[in-house]
């Protein structure tokens, strides 16, 4: 599976999705107001994307600082969402992408193979968004244990 893999300097590709309340959230709500931090993760309540969301609702205040809110997209329902949130006390916006539909145009699907069945996962990755709505980092395969911490540090770079 051939897939587009997105550069810094590109414009954020848009998307509307419903979030863990079932509200739909819209990328380009947040033009000219907020910094996004959006990342992509395999599965709700498994070891690392726990750890990952963790890190990531740790350092909400310390986004906020700098206007930046995150958001984290996988291929779970609102409800797994909803119930993934609530047992951790999580804070980052967690979006449903059931269809893969943002996933693959942010480039983030592969075909892995497990137990001798090839099926599409996402590989785990960030992507930094600036206010005007352009791609400011982009990281593809990211560890989840401080990743959080060192997007946090890019993000205080921005200006």
């Amino acid at each position: 599976m051939q897939c587009v893999q997105l550069t810094i300097g590109m414009e954020a590709p848009h998307f509307e999705l419903p979030d863990a309340d079932m509200q739909t959230f819209s990328l380009t709500s947040q033009l000219g107001k907020k910094n996004i931090v959006l990342y992509f993760y395999p599965k709700d309540d498994t070891p690392g994307c726990t750890m990952e969301a963790n890190e990531f609702s740790d350092l909400e205040e310390e986004y906020a600082k700098f206007d930046t809110i995150v958001i984290g997209i996988s291929r779970d329902d609102c409800l797994s969402h909803a119930s993934f949130r609530d047992k951790y006390g999580l804070s980052v916006l967690l979006l449903s992408d059931p269809d893969a539909r943002v996933c693959k145009r942010y480039g983030v699907m592969y075909e892995k193979e497990a137990e001798g069945q090839k099926k599409l996962s996402i590989k785990r990755s960030t992507f930094v968004i600036d206010r005007q709505g352009k791609l400011r980092h982009v990281m593809y395969g990211v560890q989840a244990h401080g990743h959080a911490q060192d997007i946090f540090k890019l993000v205080k770079e921005l200006k």
